[in-house]
């Protein structure tokens, strides 16, 4: 699960970690009352006073928004601007309308910081290691991806002890290797050691900071926050699973997850049907090694309902894209029969559109593929994964199969 960031803002000031104030608009008329209570206006001009600034910055959960342009033609998703008219001005070339493929339905409008140094600053769960892992740069306010192939020199390193947590050592070094000024060093290991309580509170599985800077007041803010969470801990958070914005997502993940369904959307035309995600990840690579592409991941889990197959196929069959569907079950703590049921009546209730190549394995298989060859429905069983993910390939693209010589009376 992902949020905004101003939810990222009100989350991290709960650690007491210093940032810039700030409020959420969602229309022209929110953002010019927001930036006339937070800026130091100028009752004579209406602009706001010198070291009172004011930015307006697009909410879309996607990277790249200040650089990206609107479909309407406006540049930029963060403004800096001198009035609240200016502010109202620039919202309503936002809200609305599409920037980097998201459509913008809230700004923020909150100060701006006379930046003199950026820095990059993120806590990430490291399964390598199982602990956390601070990921830091002196390069900020860029790709941290773009700095670790140019500069890898330049990226740091600190492991966590989960038991220990993060120590004032850790801080303080930290705060040297960022070349904090000896003035800085005290806010920066608050401001660390506050992020650190956030992840471990939140049951975050990353905070990234980018920008963290240094004002030319000396002042250390994290100015821009992204979080990721565990979905599995959510439920020991409501107030933060109560962020979530289903608007920003895709609807067939959102429908899926109604339904305990794993789905990710995808650009391919075969749909894939699968139980248990490591054989979900097989069976895409092997449509792709035999020329197709996958249009989704969808693990269904070790004990699909017949009620879960059925929304299944509902959300597949709901892409316009997929020209067939391959269901490929493992019958390991579910037995084989069960699922060709649920199958089968899942098939009937959705009125399938498009070929459905079905592989069945495991407890009682025999069982299954006879429920399956009785039940009347146009199903193409398949004898093993290569013979499911080739059928699908072909039914999928049938244009491009080449003709059988013989079986084509004109054969060229």
């Amino acid at each position: 699960m992902n949020i905004h960031e101003y939810q990222a803002k009100e989350l991290i000031e709960k650690f007491d970690v210093a940032t810039t104030r700030g409020r959420v608009a969602s229309t022209a008329d929110e953002a010019e009352a927001i930036a006339r209570e937070l800026g130091d206006v100028h009752l004579a001009t209406g602009r706001v006073r010198p070291n009172g600034g004011l930015v307006v910055k697009a909410q879309i959960h996607a990277g790249g928004r200040g650089k990206g342009t609107f479909k309407n033609g406006f540049k930029g998703g963060v403004h800096i601007v001198k009035s609240p008219k200016e502010a109202r001005e620039v919202a309503e070339k936002m809200v609305g309308q599409t920037l980097v493929g998201r459509v913008v339905n809230k700004v923020l409008v909150g100060e701006s910081a006379e930046i003199a140094r950026e820095i990059y600053f993120a806590i990430l769960l490291d399964r390598a290691i199982a602990a956390p892992l601070i990921v830091a740069s002196t390069e900020g306010g860029v790709e941290i991806e773009t700095v670790a192939a140019k500069s890898p020199d330049k990226i740091i390193r600190e492991p966590i002890d989960p038991l220990a947590g993060l120590q004032p050592f850790q801080t303080r070094k930290l705060a040297k290797q960022l070349g904090f000024e000896q003035s800085q060093t005290k806010a920066a290991m608050k401001l660390f050691d506050g992020l650190y309580r956030t992840f471990i509170g939140c049951d975050c599985s990353m905070v990234e900071i980018n920008p963290l800077v240094v004002t030319k007041k000396g002042d250390v803010l994290a100015l821009d926050a992204k979080f990721n969470f565990d979905d599995n801990a959510l439920y020991r958070h409501p107030e933060i699973a109560a962020m979530r914005d289903v608007a920003e997502e895709d609807p067939r993940e959102v429908e899926a997850s109604k339904h305990e369904l794993n789905y990710i959307g995808l650009d391919g035309n075969i749909a894939c049907l699968v139980n248990g995600a490591g054989l979900a990840m097989a069976t895409m690579d092997i449509i792709k090694f035999y020329g197709g592409s996958p249009a989704n991941f969808l693990d269904v889990g070790g004990g699909a309902t017949e009620e879960q197959v059925t929304e299944a196929f509902k959300i597949l069959i709901a892409d316009k894209n997929v020209k067939a569907i391959l269901v490929n079950i493992f019958g390991g703590i579910m037995k084989v029969d069960v699922i060709a049921q649920g199958i089968i009546n899942a098939a009937k209730t959705v009125k399938l559109s498009v070929p459905v190549v079905v592989r069945l394995e495991g407890t009682n298989v025999e069982k299954g593929k006879q429920l399956l060859k009785k039940s009347g429905v146009e199903l193409i069983p398949a004898d093993d994964l290569a013979d499911a993910a080739q059928k699908a390939v072909a039914a999928a693209n049938p244009k491009s199969q080449k003709p059988n010589p013989k079986e084509d009376p004109k054969p060229k």
